[in-house]
């Protein structure tokens, strides 16, 4: 399974841009559920805490088709590095209204501030070996490689956060999202020989969103976040239901952990079935995989049955990138791939703050067929659209 990854990293600056993309993204995993932990230590409400959590995710998710495009247009380094020094500095305005109890509004605006200048880092690692790769039958193999890197971010992200806030002090897991942000973003700015060049044109040439294809991945992908954002939460106040909050972060961690071993094993083969099949199987295993978590009571079995569900999550986002680099022009392939990190970030925004509301009125269990209902409307969307979704084979470079 190994053997596919070997040769991706045979090209001169690739392993320095990859430690780099991996360390800077490290926090996608941890700010939102560290801000949870936060402030719901501090206000004794997941409403409260989603409210807060949605309001950074929603600023980020308006925001990251915008970075992308000034990105397209100015390149990586030259955006990203005074936004990972204006995000670094809002989050620490965050954690001190929070520490001196300041207005409840002032936490609201320094969130919306630590959204807005948010790196959607993924999207830049990808960017860089499309340009490397280009036509070449090792992107689908780049790609799950960056697939599987993001879930083992998210197996070892929450169960650290969740350690660091309920076992250290609720400010340590935000403390250290903001470390590896700042140093992990600055040091993958510095890594300039592998920065796809500029290729902006002067003229208007719309935005990606206006693709259809594009359209129909951004509601899907809405769809997805909104499972992600409120299992996330509700998780959390599972294991507090069941008198063990400290292990919610390793059940979280089973979550990913499904999705790490299958991105894995997809990005091992190679397919014949097209992309947009691929793409419709995997929602459908998805939306199936959720359906067990509904109906379990006891905190031994839903690790497991988490794992389960994760396994479908990596082959649907590697596939969905692939499109995305199918159908977007590559001048705007940033952008492009900036709408999968903006829907999933509206998406993580609706169900985080569903899930606290749900989970305050019906408990935790019972909330979970708000992230069942919305995997079914993903996997519906993607069907009705599905053929939108056809591209044409690119021409193979060796």
């Amino acid at each position: 399974m190994v053997g596919p990854y070997r040769g991706l990293f045979s090209t001169p600056g690739v392993k320095g841009f990859v430690i780099a993309g991996f360390f800077g993204r490290m926090p996608m995993s941890m700010l939102g559920l560290g801000i949870v932990l936060l402030i719901e230590a501090l206000t004794d409400s997941y409403a409260m805490a989603g409210a807060i959590a949605a309001t950074v995710n929603v600023s980020y998710a308006v925001a990251t088709p915008l970075n992308g495009r000034l990105v397209d247009r100015f390149g990586q380094a030259r955006v990203i590095v005074p936004l990972t020094l204006a995000h670094g500095t809002a989050l620490t305005g965050l954690m001190l209204c929070a520490r001196f109890q300041a207005p409840l509004w002032t936490m609201f605006a320094t969130a919306v501030v630590v959204g807005t200048t948010a790196v959607s880092l993924g999207s830049l690692v990808r960017a860089r070996w499309s340009h490397l790769l280009a036509g070449s039958a090792k992107l689908h193999t780049a790609f799950s490689f960056e697939s599987v890197a993001d879930e083992v971010i998210f197996v070892a992200g929450p169960a650290s956060v969740t350690a660091l806030a309920t076992m250290v002090n609720p400010y340590a897991g935000l403390v250290t999202a903001l470390t590896c942000t700042v140093v992990g973003t600055l040091a993958f700015a510095m890594q300039r020989g592998t920065e796809p060049p500029v290729r902006w044109t002067g003229k208007r040439s719309g935005s990606p969103i206006t693709i259809p294809g594009i359209a129909l991945l951004s509601c899907v992908f809405l769809a997805m976040g909104a499972v992600f954002g409120s299992v996330d939460l509700i998780t959390v106040a599972f294991a507090e239901e069941h008198g063990a909050k400290h292990v919610s972060g390793l059940l979280l961690a089973a979550f990913a952990g499904g999705s790490l071993v299958s991105g894995l094993w997809y990005g091992a083969r190679q397919w014949k079935i097209s992309l947009r099949s691929r793409f419709l199987r995997a929602l459908g295993v998805f939306a199936a995989g959720l359906t067990p978590i509904m109906l379990i009571g006891d905190i031994r079995i839903m690790a497991p049955m988490l794992f389960l569900a994760g396994l479908a999550i990596s082959p649907t986002i590697i596939t969905g990138y692939t499109l995305i680099e199918r159908l977007v022009p590559a001048h705007l392939l940033t952008e492009g791939m900036s709408w999968v990190s903006t829907s999933v970030g509206f998406g993580v925004a609706l169900g985080a703050w569903a899930g606290g509301r749900l989970t305050d009125v019906f408990g935790a269990s019972n909330a979970y067929g708000f992230s069942f209902t919305c995997a079914v409307l993903a996997v519906l969307i993607g069907a009705a659209g599905s053929a939108w979704l056809r591209t044409p084979v690119p021409q193979k470079q060796s």
